[in-house]
């Protein structure tokens, strides 16, 4: 019995089985990677998506009405509009220049450790993190849920409970998406970027229709300039505060430059393109707005693109609410794929726990880092005051925009003979950063208890630095501990540390011009 046992046993192979055994070894390589390493699969069109579906998140269904309010007649408002834009172009040229010379994932974050040091970065991640993401992810969910439940509330206010619930579901389901994989969240991306401009676009139309049918009193200059009041300098910053918010989202790109598929020629490209477009298509919406409805309907309507679609579409006046709704479906994807590179590149950095570095051994995911971002979400949804938030994030927000651009002078200076694939004109950076201080200084003047706030906030993260940073010689408990949560962490996620390659990510101080 054991002869014919082990005969059967070692007995020759049948084709079979070699095709069995031949599909067991595909089967494996293609489960387990090479190089368990962050993937470069985003390409120029993914990279657009990218820049497009943050910006175009919940802001243009939003801010118009807050730009009129401050602003004060229509004419003030498109002037706005358009140059929120084109501050927005300039701001983009800066960073598509570090991006290039710093070739690292975490965009503002990464760009300010590297050029002022670890305290100046960490305080930007230390906000960016505590408050910023998560009450922007925060706010772009309640819309989505608010308009997806519109249809079921007709007549009233969506219950507070029912709009957390769905907001809540919305983000573990995108969670769970970015977590299994980089293609999927890339590509669900670029089909929701397709949908907003889709919507975008049919407000448009319908806006030009208006136009040729005779209606665009509201838009001819003796009308569109008369002003009941003059606005205040302060007024008009908080003006162009409004519209930076909906136009916030386009440096995302830059927080994940180490996927992007040949980085120094697509991230540029995908800049150039994306910024004109998104100007030029949020001035041709609010001309369709204006085209439509008075400025007493839009300073009254709490959600200015489905009382557009009421008036003007009937029966098919609820396509609206949906375009809205997945056009901030959307944007929680986008917020959620960049962000979580955010807290992974500080983790790289030392600045924060060292699990949100690692990725899954499989999808090559950062899973910790996106369950992190998730979480702290949810958390600002508990909290429920997210509007006064969104006031400090606006702030913040802009100071760290401004911050890291001044950095772009100072490193130009520092390291004149660096080598740079891009080198915008010296006046770009020098007109952004004029407008900036402009601005920020109105805006301190007008809302100092806004503006101090988010100060405090940033501040918060000084003695966290010294503590949890600088401070090496730390009791050995506390070691243990972390190393010991650390263990738990990559057991539960399937986590490791990724293999880095030094010709993907080489010191930019070793690169110059000679």
């Amino acid at each position: 019995m054991e002869g014919q046992n082990g005969s059967r046993a070692h007995g020759p192979v049948t084709d079979g089985q070699k095709r069995r055994k031949k599909q067991e070894d595909k089967e494996d390589k293609e489960e387990i990677p090479d190089r368990v390493t962050l993937k470069k699969e985003i390409g120029l069109l993914s990279a657009c998506a990218i820049i497009i579906g943050n910006i175009i998140g919940s802001g243009i269904f939003i801010s118009p009405k807050g730009v009129l309010e401050h602003s004060g007649s229509v004419g003030l408002a498109l002037v706005v509009w358009v140059l929120g834009g084109c501050i927005a172009a300039l701001g983009s040229l800066c960073y598509a220049e570090l991006g290039v010379t710093i070739p690292k994932s975490g965009g503002d974050y990464s760009y300010v450790t590297e050029i002022f040091g670890g305290l100046m970065g960490f305080l930007l991640l230390w906000s960016a993190v505590l408050i910023m993401y998560p009450t922007t992810l925060a706010v772009i969910a309640l819309t989505f849920s608010s308009y997806v439940l519109q249809p079921v509330f007709p007549d009233c206010v969506p219950p507070y409970m029912a709009t957390r619930m769905l907001s809540a579901t919305c983000l573990l389901l995108l969670t769970w998406v970015n977590c299994s994989s980089v293609r999927m969240a890339t590509r669900i991306q670029d089909v929701f970027t397709v949908g907003k401009l889709m919507a975008l676009g049919l407000i448009i139309m319908v806006g030009l229709v208006q136009i040729c049918n005779g209606n665009y009193e509201a838009l001819t200059p003796q009308v569109a300039f008369a002003m009941e009041r003059t606005p205040s300098v302060g007024q008009i910053a908080l003006a162009f505060l409004q519209a930076s918010f909906a136009f916030s989202g386009w440096n995302f790109l830059n927080y994940v430059t180490e996927e992007v598929v040949e980085p120094r020629r697509n991230l540029p490209r995908a800049i150039y393109i994306s910024i004109p477009l998104v100007t030029f298509v949020y001035t041709l919406t609010n001309i369709a707005y204006f085209s439509s409805m008075s400025p007493e309907e839009l300073l009254s309507s709490n959600a200015v693109a489905v009382t557009f679609g009421e008036k003007l579409l009937g029966m098919f006046s609820v396509v609206m609410p949906i375009s809205v709704a997945l056009s901030t479906f959307g944007g929680i994807n986008g917020y959620l794929f960049t962000s979580s590179r955010l807290c992974f590149s500080g983790a790289r950095e030392g600045h924060l726990p060292s699990l949100l570095a690692m990725i899954h051994y499989k999808n090559c995911t950062p899973i910790p880092a996106l369950l992190v971002c998730c979480a702290a979400t949810i958390v600002i949804l508990c909290i429920g005051e997210t509007h006064n938030l969104i006031n400090y994030v606006s702030f913040i927000n802009y100071l760290s925009y401004g911050v890291t651009i001044a950095g772009l002078l100072y490193y130009r200076w520092k390291k004149p003979n660096l080598f740079r694939p891009i080198k915008v004109n010296l006046l770009v950076p020098v007109c952004y950063l004029m407008f900036w201080a402009l601005l920020l200084g109105f805006s301190l003047y007008s809302e100092p208890v806004v503006c101090g706030v988010g100060l405090v906030i940033m501040l918060t993260g000084v003695p966290v630095y010294f503590l949890g940073v600088h401070w090496k010689e730390k009791p050995k408990c506390i070691y243990k501990f972390i190393e010991r949560m650390t263990f738990v962490g990559q057991r539960l996620c399937f986590v490791v540390f990724p293999q880095i390659d030094p010709i993907v990510i080489d010191d930019p101080s070793e690169r110059t011009d000679t």
